[in-house]
């Protein structure tokens, strides 16, 4: 079984090399059509072809050029209005002879879409009915029958990946611009979230004065559910810093002076702050370069405390 599987990648893997051997002006011409492409890429296929196509519409429309999936079978029914003149309709098919494509072919011209055709038969019905055909034909099948589509789809999403990519590249397409059309996955966390979006503030916020005694701190900690109370002055701008620990260890030395002790006695003066706009990812390296780890950094604008930054909640947001 291993030898059977090393075998289908190795033959899979030779059948892409040979793709990227005889590649050519006409998938230049295919990589600057879509480039230039006022509508958008559609892409269609049916079977596994059509898996192939359905991946590919995702590739594009993630690296900056706006795709969509049209499946051939509903296209035939209500669905080509999709499509305008201004698209060009990518189109996978092994054989090039699939029924379902090749009754695309009429109302697409009438509409008046480009159509490229990525097959592995060159003289096919469909290739003769392109406007550009790409050659991804494979010596063969994976498939010990030579029946099952594997290398041929493998060499298909291959030759889409690489249209998509060097589409992206002349794009200029960002890794800004990649994060945003993925907010939700890590890089679009590391270079989207900001501080002000990851912050505690409001009733999570715990703010105290110089005067207030240590009781008074640890209640405002407590109700906030936080691991620190900003100390603050009369117009709400920082003076400092003081954590649950800071409280303990103060205890630990001093267990008859909780009472009369006040959070000014206690805190730290002028601790490291950061601002709303800073990228969260950036508050993260300021906890992990500081020489005395903390888990709480005040988040102030012109000095004015408007909340707090908590390590554990921008560990929690996947930025590690």
């Amino acid at each position: 079984m291993l030898q059977t599987m090393r075998d289908t990648l190795r033959q899979e893997a030779e059948e892409i090399l040979r793709v990227a051997s005889r590649l050519d002006g006409r998938f230049e011409t295919a990589a600057n059509w879509m480039l230039n492409c006022e509508g958008r890429v559609v892409t269609t296929g049916i079977g596994k072809a059509g898996d192939i196509a359905k991946k590919a519409s995702s590739t594009l429309s993630s690296t900056g050029t706006p795709a969509l999936f049209l499946h051939p079978a509903e296209a035939l029914h209500g669905d080509l209005g999709m499509v305008t003149n201004r698209d060009i309709v990518l189109m996978f098919t092994n054989s090039g002879e699939t029924e379902e494509i090749l009754r695309l072919f009429p109302p697409l011209r009438q509409i008046g879409a480009k159509t490229i055709l990525i097959t592995g038969r060159l003289e096919s019905t469909a290739a003769r009915n392109s406007d550009l055909v790409l050659d991804a034909s494979v010596e063969k099948e994976a498939c010990p029958y030579n029946l099952a589509p594997t290398t041929s789809t493998t060499v298909m999403l291959a030759l889409s990946d690489a249209l998509a990519l060097a589409v992206m590249k002349a794009r200029n397409f960002s890794k800004d611009a990649y994060a945003l059309y993925h907010p939700s996955g890590s890089l679009g966390r590391r270079l989207l979230l900001r501080v002000g979006d990851a912050m505690r503030k409001g009733d999570d916020l715990a703010l105290v004065l110089e005067s207030d005694p240590l009781p008074q701190v640890l209640r405002a900690i407590t109700k906030a559910g936080a691991g620190a109370a900003i100390v603050v002055d009369q117009s709400g701008r920082l003076v400092g810093l003081i954590t649950d620990g800071d409280v303990r260890r103060f205890l630990s030395g001093n267990p008859n002076a909780f009472l009369e002790t006040v959070a000014g006695s206690v805190m730290t003066r002028d601790p490291k702050t950061v601002t709303a706009d800073m990228l969260a990812v950036e508050a993260l390296e300021l906890f992990e370069s500081l020489p005395q780890k903390i888990g709480e950094i005040p988040v102030v604008e012109d000095r004015l405390v408007v909340g707090i930054v908590m390590l554990k909640d921008l560990v929690r947001l996947g930025l590690t």
